[in-house]
């Protein structure tokens, strides 16, 4: 599945943070801690050359502790970066973005400036819910549907920094392929885009493979089901998702593998590994080994 959606602000928004962005003194980026690599935004370290970085993993409470420790130590391998875990309903930890921001710029004197940092994630990330958070008033839009910031803006935070929002946006074409079924997954992509149940299917054989004793438990099954396809059939069954002539309804089915994993009751469930990406993307660079 080649997934291209490239609305026309999202493209403005990536020209003006490739402007914007070598005059700031540190970078903020929200991604999902369920899936750290294909929620960030390839432009960074192209654009950002000696600046530091934060990476905050958000949602850490929906995540695999393991996986999300194992992220941590992976993301920090980069010059210039620190990795932090966040989770919605923590201001006090929110705040602490503010202290390390202090810590990774010491030569700044912000008696004569302000400290410039922008913030930047793509939709659906809680970016926004954090500016609110860190600012301690309601500065950002916030909204369960991508794409609610459509323009950049400045914001005024304690400690004379100066916080440069972004509008969330995905780029043009995702790659590894898969990244774009796990932002789809987590909601990162309207559904209007693409194939419903195509996701749901990506969903349920990644959950048979990776965590099949919360499928198990969830789904009340005593033995897996062969194969992703199976494992939806089976749902529709435990559940009663039928449509005439006794047909599983596959469409009942998805809502609910994806809604469930967005919620988290599934469990607390990562999409990728540190180890999976390095084999996705040595694989999409050598498509022939």
């Amino acid at each position: 599945m080649a997934i291209n959606w490239f609305p026309g602000h999202m493209h403005k928004a990536r020209k003006e943070i490739k402007k914007v962005m070598p005059q700031m003194d540190l970078i903020i980026e929200v991604i999902d801690a369920r899936i750290p690599f294909s929620s960030e935004n390839p432009l960074v370290p192209a654009l950002r050359g000696d600046t530091p970085l934060i990476k905050v993993l958000n949602k850490r409470d929906l995540a695999d502790p393991d996986v999300t420790a194992r992220w941590q130590a992976w993301l920090e391998k980069e010059r210039g970066v620190r990795a932090i875990t966040l989770t919605h309903n923590q201001r006090n930890e929110a705040l602490g973005i503010l202290r390390l921001a202090e810590e990774m710029t010491p030569d700044h004197d912000r008696q004569k400036s302000a400290l410039r940092v922008m913030i930047l994630g793509i939709p659906n990330v809680g970016k926004s819910t954090l500016i609110n958070t860190l600012a301690g008033r309601p500065a950002a839009k916030t909204g369960n549907e991508p794409a609610v910031t459509k323009s950049q803006q400045a914001i005024k935070l304690p400690h004379n920094i100066l916080l440069y929002d972004t509008p969330g946006f995905l780029w043009p074409k995702l790659s590894p392929e898969a990244c774009g079924y796990r932002l789809a997954i987590t909601g990162a992509i309207r559904s209007a885009v693409l194939d419903f149940e195509d996701i749901a299917m990506f969903e349920a054989e990644f959950l048979r493979e990776a965590y099949p004793e919360l499928v198990k438990a969830r789904y009340g099954f005593e033995e897996l089901p062969k194969d992703g396809l199976a494992l939806m059939d089976g749902i529709a069954a435990k559940r009663r998702f039928f449509s005439r002539g006794g047909i599983p309804d596959l469409h009942k089915v998805s809502e609910v593998l994806l809604n469930e994993f967005r919620s988290g009751k599934l469990g607390r469930i990562s999409l990728e590994t540190p180890e999976m990406i390095e084999r996705e993307t040595e694989s999409s660079e050598n498509p022939a080994n």
